[in-house]
């Protein structure tokens, strides 16, 4: 316990942010999460009957299901079915457990009118009833047709159940079998969850650093946001593993700032190699990945440079001008004039080297920024048909605030983002109270 209580209060937290457990509390909600919770909430709201939520393994995917609880405790009757080893009896049981309902698992006539029974007093209760099923891929086509029979429970003018089907990728492959086409075509809402991008990347981090209470901006070095990115290939929980065993690294070496050497040794630790990854860009919007393509060393050479020179001035970019000046003389090409040629490689490294002399005049940024600077943004995914380029339309839920609503999607409260939510919505009045039902523009890039 003092190695724990030593460790938080040398990073200045008041809890370990990269835990392993689907914390709704630390639910960062990317772009994509943002759009496959809305696509639930409205699928839930308007009693759509099937929906499904598709997610590589480590997406945040029971996380984002967790949410969904929360957001409906009091509202709904729920039931979170994980035990998916199982036939169609055992479904069943373990569904009326989980509603509440006493059953002797043996007679499944008696168990199927004693959930039709309860649906339909909740449905007069004003109380809809949601079953979650995750990890849906491991149910067998038998139990997974007993699901859709499940679906046969409606009233003359609503489904009295309404189901989410949860899974990793192989659950698409598995639906698309012909002897499941009636519950494929039942499936009204399918949402999906992708790796984040490197600009998400750091926004994600961050935003878990400040919910576990950190206030100071720098943990991690710009270097060691990329190199987070590259081997995590944007997957929350290989992220949450390589910060933990970084931060874990960092205060045995009693290091206040995470850089690309803890990463690498940490990365290592944990047996995560380093692999070429095609992120999502926006037509808007292009990404200079300035080391792509350099052999290993200069790579390296790079990275040094750019955690090293970024936030520095004038004088030690000129001496990295210098160095890299001294390398293209010596390992340049020469042409037939007997004029030095600077190869491909040298000169993308000259031309990166002079970009970040080009910049340091400018004032020193944050973290984040710096980062996105490098990468340029991430796919703005569309939630909204008025206009998905800029905003996204959002449901307020009972219990949200505005504070709770900025911390998720900006990763902030402050005044410029208070502004750029006021720009979208004019007729906000009091941002302080907010009513369920109502809806708010919430834009895709907030201000730096």
């Amino acid at each position: 316990m003092a190695i724990s209580s030593a460790f938080l209060d040398f990073y200045q937290l008041r809890e370990q942010p990269f835990g392993v457990t689907p914390d709704p509390n630390y639910l960062y909600l990317s772009p994509g999460h943002r759009e496959a919770l809305a696509s639930l909430l409205y699928g839930i709201e308007t009693g759509r009957g099937f929906l499904s939520l598709v997610a590589e393994p480590g997406m945040g995917k029971t996380t984002l299901l967790f949410q969904l609880l929360q957001r409906w405790r009091g509202y709904v009757h729920s039931a979170f079915l994980f035990q998916t080893q199982c036939d169609s009896r055992e479904l069943i049981r373990y569904l009326l457990n989980d509603l509440g309902l006493k059953s002797d698992g043996e007679d499944i006539v008696r168990m199927h009118a004693d959930l039709n029974e309860f649906l339909f007093r909740e449905t007069l209760a004003g109380r809809p009833v949601v079953v979650f099923i995750d990890e849906a891929q491991n149910l067998s086509n038998t139990v997974l047709e007993t699901v859709r029979l499940l679906s046969d429970f409606e009233a003359t003018d609503k489904k009295l159940l309404q189901i989410v089907l949860a899974g990793q990728s192989e659950l698409s492959n598995r639906l698309s079998h012909p002897g499941l086409a009636q519950l494929r075509q039942r499936i009204a809402v399918q949402a999906r969850l992708d790796a984040l991008p490197p600009c998400e990347v750091v926004h994600y981090i961050n935003h878990r650093l400040h919910v576990a209470g950190r206030q100071e901006a720098g943990l991690f070095t710009p270097g060691a946001f990329e190199l987070i990115a590259e081997h995590s290939r944007g997957i929350p929980r290989l992220i949450n593993n390589l910060c933990f065993a970084a931060l874990s690294l960092g205060f045995a070496l009693e290091s206040k700032q995470i850089t690309c050497d803890v990463i690498r040794k940490a990365a290592a630790d944990l047996s995560l190699e380093l692999r070429a990854r095609t992120y999502p860009v926006s037509s808007q919007t292009t990404v200079p990945r300035l080391a792509r393509g350099l052999r290993p060393w200069l790579q390296s050479l790079y990275s040094w440079s750019k955690d090293n020179f970024f936030r520095h001035r004038i004088f030690q970019t000129s001496v990295a001008l210098l160095v890299v000046g001294s390398l293209a003389i010596y390992l340049g090409m020469h042409n037939g004039s007997g004029t030095a040629q600077p190869s491909p490689e040298i000169r993308r490294t000259l031309a990166a080297t002079q970009e970040v002399s080009e910049s340091v005049s400018l004032p020193e940024r944050t973290t984040a920024e710096n980062f996105v600077t490098v990468h340029g943004q991430g796919a703005q995914q569309t939630v909204s048909r008025e206009d998905s380029r800029t905003f996204f339309t959002y449901v307020v839920q009972p219990n949200d605030t505005l504070r709770d609503l900025c911390m998720s999607t900006a990763g902030r409260y402050d005044s410029a983002v208070l502004a750029e939510i006021q720009k979208l919505n004019p007729e906000l009045g009091n941002p302080n109270h907010l009513n369920a039902g109502q809806e708010i523009r919430f834009p895709l890039n907030y201000p730096k």
